[in-house]
């Protein structure tokens, strides 16, 4: 096949003095995206040929704690999600799930 068509996600990054980042950026035009601010991010590549993930996390130096523990918990939900939709593996979502229950928990996320 053919690619007929391309999108393009872009993300902006503003750092102060030291590089840090001070605020994030994105947008998906295709999405209806367009320069949203965001807190933190993660990114994560396949690259085939090394057969090993690569990734980006940033987040700004004003993101709160208590707002980190929930979007890593919102993420590794997802991850348990898009993990079933690759995999179709119902026993090793099940697992990732019940861990994620156990984040939280651990976490008291129900408290925040």
């Amino acid at each position: 096949m053919a690619v007929v068509h391309t999108s393009e996600i872009k993300l902006t990054v503003g750092l102060d003095e030291n590089r840090v980042p001070e605020e994030l950026k994105w947008s998906a035009q295709d999405g209806g995206v367009q320069e949203e601010d965001a807190k933190a991010m993660m990114l994560s590549v396949w690259d085939s040929k090394n057969r090993e993930s690569l990734k980006i996390d940033l987040w700004t130096k004003d993101m709160p704690v208590d707002e980190m523990k929930i979007f890593f918990h919102q993420t590794l939900m997802t991850m348990a999600d898009t993990f079933m939709k690759a995999t179709q593996d119902e026993k090793m979502t099940a697992t990732m799930k019940d861990f994620c229950d156990y984040f939280a928990e651990k976490l008291e996320l129900d408290k925040l």
